[in-house]
């Protein structure tokens, strides 16, 4: 079979030697115009004049666009509705689009929207958490709160307490590839989109909304993007929309794309947190009750931080059992950028959650970090006891206030749940826990990385060094696999086999250098039992498979690879049932493999097999259909089961750090991660070692400010730090755990797109191991954990070191 073979990425060498064609590189008529937003310069005001006169006078500008002058609906959010293309006379956010320029080239409408003059009346800005609690500035309406048992009872008994309030930064997704998109003008009256896109139904939604045309008049393609980490699933909408409205205005071709530095001020980042805490645990390191509060800066639309927020909360728990818990999540608005999805989605924020009273714990009780979470850890697999009467699957919810049922937006209603049993082990929303396996995947990665051992070496090393110190942290990882809004988990797939036996394939999946379409054809090849090369995917394309969920949620693979797999069988079936007739043999005779196709005592290539199909006048075309099982969730009350099953892994990471600079450096890692069966070992390695490399660069280097004005400072890779080369570890231990998903995923595999990133959280323990060190107190590190904020918790717990 061509699945679990580690095949290089189909588009490698296209990337390696700059072939790969992304959306600015497509060609495009002669007479294509350019776009360029004019941006607000305050971060809260309403607009009292605008003077555009020099931008329309401004060289090679054809046209200045204001709210005034949008034909339908001035909106670009993905779920409330909030979001308007183009500021309507007030603004929100530095950075926020005020009008729009349309120039015969990429510098003239740039340069043009700069001679833009905009009076502002400043109102008070929200620039804090401080600054929106105080003013009660939020999204819903008040504080989400998921409880099970009582965790103040249990927290108040407990032998030992911990406490804590810690800053977690935000993240700006940075792939290298901008926001793009390319709108065309067709012949029938339509709009062709092209797009950097995760979402390509989004983008014909709100294309069409803003045109005034039904969805079946756009059609969005999107061939690949150059990353997009979950920064391309809703912050693409403007691009689109306003070269569609350019594109209807003038009738000729437009495009758009950021430069990086308005793609930073512009576009949302990861949510930043503030965590506050309270945990009892008994003399043995058992938890007790834990108690979390959560406030989130969502920025100034909704975008998607209800259900971000949401799945902060769905991962406060991580890996361990915990009887009693409350989590309490305020969502606030700020007068900065709409925060919006990015790897992990809010999952991270929730795990760093709990992994700091893991360590904070460990220390105060003087138990070894790894020995306290083994302790609290969910039971095996084996032993996890199976809810009785689970539905398999659930009706749709209702749609949010909005209807946009394409986005990640929360439903608006709660759906009936079933409770599980008394003696199965949930976690805090309720659903049970029977696919546990980190026991014996952490007992693995303790083995191969020799931690016992280096753990002592490192302490004799420390004891004998008083400016530089090491540390070593473990982290595991317990992700939940499903988007949270149960009826974005479908996918369809559209395959083609011809009559020469090579086979054409699409699905509503994107390309973003993850190597899903790889996958996608290693499952087709499989299918059919013919080599990789006789299978081609083209494009996503909404013309070909329509009402596609956004690849996100991690999701690209299960949803796709199984609606792939239906519309193969479904050719396969036919083709088998054709040549079992006319070979006179029963149909389970019939065996595809190795290019050929056996009938009992016969044998055909896969070539004459399609082509007696096709003379046979057997339909050699299908489309695939695939719904996740299992799936039921109410976020209102906090209870169900939101995701299809959990992906695991774990990391050990060491690093060094310099008491007098705060400079550290990580010197190895070792990660042993759950991908289940793997559709193919080598992507899902370098998936691994990526999201690594990405989560360590979030919680350590990639610091976001803003000023006192509302301004990002930090919006060119000048000032913002994410990892380069030389900051990966030293020495690089990746592994995939052997094991199959107890599911029945696509081959058996799972997810592996977000989970690894939360496996570089044991570089932020580390980093605190390492200043503990130092003496004192336990050193409480906020995140991002940048040299100068080592070099402050070196100061706060050592002041003499």
């Amino acid at each position: 079979m061509a699945v679990a073979k580690p095949l290089p990425h189909d588009a490698a060498r296209l990337h390696v030697t700059g072939q790969a064609r992304y959306v600015d590189d497509i060609p495009s008529p002669r007479d294509t115009l350019h776009l360029a937003f004019g941006l607000s310069t305050v971060a809260h005001a309403d607009i009292t004049a605008l003077d555009l006169d020099a931008a329309r006078q401004s060289d090679g500008v054809v046209a200045v666009l204001t709210a005034d002058d949008l034909p339908f609906d001035n909106d670009v959010s993905p779920s409330a509705h909030d979001e308007p293309l183009l500021a309507n006379g007030s603004v929100h956010h530095i950075g926020q689009p005020v009008f729009l320029v349309v120039a015969t080239s990429h510098r003239a409408a740039r340069v043009a929207a700069r001679k833009g003059q905009i009076s502002y009346a400043e109102r008070p800005a929200l620039l804090t958490l401080e600054d929106a609690l105080a003013a009660d500035s939020r999204f819903e309406d008040g504080p989400r709160i998921y409880t099970k048992g009582d965790a103040d009872s249990a927290i108040t008994s407990a032998a030992h307490v911990v406490e804590d309030t810690f800053d977690l930064g935000g993240q700006e997704h940075f792939y290298l590839e901008g926001q793009a998109a390319m709108a065309q003008p067709q012949e029938d009256g339509g709009m062709l989109v092209n797009s950097s896109t995760q979402h390509p139904t989004e983008i014909q939604h709100k294309v069409a909304e803003a045109i005034g045309l039904p969805m079946h008049a756009v059609r969005v393609e999107t061939r690949r993007m150059g990353g997009g980490f979950g920064g391309k699933e809703s912050q693409g909408n403007a691009l689109a929309v306003a070269c569609a409205i350019a594109a209807r205005a003038t009738g000729r071709t437009c495009k758009m794309r950021y430069d990086r530095d308005d793609d930073m001020t512009i576009t949302g980042k990861r949510h930043a947190f503030r965590i506050s805490y309270r945990a009892g645990f008994d003399a043995e390191g058992r938890i007790q009750g834990v108690e979390f509060t959560h406030l989130v800066d969502c920025g100034w639309a909704q975008d998607l931080s209800l259900p971000v927020a949401d799945r902060a909360m769905l991962h406060s728990d991580n890996a361990y059992l915990i009887p009693a818990i409350r989590i309490e999540s305020h969502r606030l608005k700020t007068n900065r950028q709409s925060a919006t999805a990015y790897r992990g989605f809010g999952g991270p924020q929730g795990m760093v959650g709990i992994e700091r009273v893991m360590d904070h714990a460990a220390h105060k009780l003087g138990l070894d970090p790894v020995e306290l979470r083994q302790r609290n850890y969910y039971a095996p697999m084996q032993s996890a006891t199976a809810p009785a009467g689970a539905p398999h699957d659930s009706s749709v919810p209702a749609p949010d206030a909005a209807g946009d049922l394409a986005s990640r937006g929360a439903p608006a209603d709660p759906a009936d749940v079933t409770t599980p049993a008394a003696d199965v082990q949930t976690t805090p929303y309720h659903m049970p826990v029977e696919d546990f396996i980190l026991h014996e995947l952490t007992a693995e990665l303790l083995d191969t990385s020799d931690y016992a051992t280096r753990k002592a070496e490192i302490a004799k090393w420390n004891a004998g060094n008083d400016r530089f110190k090491r540390g070593i942290a473990f982290s595991p990882v317990k992700f939940g696999i499903s988007f949270t809004l149960t009826h974005l988990n479908q996918a369809g797939a559209l395959v083609h086999v011809y009559q020469d036996g090579s086979v054409h394939l699409n699905h509503g999946g994107t390309e973003m250098g993850q190597g899903l379409f790889q996958k996608v054809a290693q499952v087709a090849a499989s299918r059919f039992g013919i080599s990789l090369e006789k299978v081609k995917i083209t494009a996503t394309d909404t013309a070909k498979v329509p009402n596609t969920s956004a690849t996100a949620a991690s999701s690209g693979s299960d949803l796709n690879g199984m609606a792939v797999k239906a519309a193969c069988d479904t050719i396969r079936d036919r083709m088998a049932a054709y040549l079992a007739e006319r070979y006179q043999q029963p149909v389970s005779a019939v065996r595809f493999e190795g290019d050929r196709v056996i009938i009992g005592s016969e044998e055909l290539s896969f070539e004459a097999a399609a082509m007696e199909c096709y003379t046979g006048r057997i339909s050699l075309s299908s489309t695939g259909y695939y719904k996740t099982p299992k799936l039921e969730w109410d976020r209102i009350q906090g209870k169900g089961r939101p995701f299809f099953y959990f992906a695991y892994g774990a990391a050990i990471t060491e690093v060094v750090v310099d008491r007098l600079t705060g400079e550290n450096r990580i010197l190895r890692a070792d990660v042993l991660h759950d991908a289940g069966a793997s559709l193919n070992p080598a992507l899902d390695i370098g998936q691994v070692e990526g999201a690594y490399v990405q989560g360590a660069g979030w919680l350590t280097t990639e610091e976001l400010v803003w000023d006192q004005t509302g301004n990002l400072r930090t919006h060119a890779p000048s000032t913002y730090k994410i990892p380069a080369c030389s900051d990966r570890p030293d020495v690089f231990n990746v592994a995939l755990w052997n094991g199959e998903n107890r599911e029945d995923s696509i081959y058996r595999s799972k997810a592996v797109g977000e989970p690894p990133f939360m496996l570089g959280i044991s570089a932020w323990l580390a980093l605190s191991d390492a200043v503990g060190a130092y003496g004192g107190s336990y050193p409480a590190l906020n995140a991002p954990a940048t040299a100068e904020e080592i070099w402050r918790a070196v100061r706060r717990i050592a002041p003499e070191a």
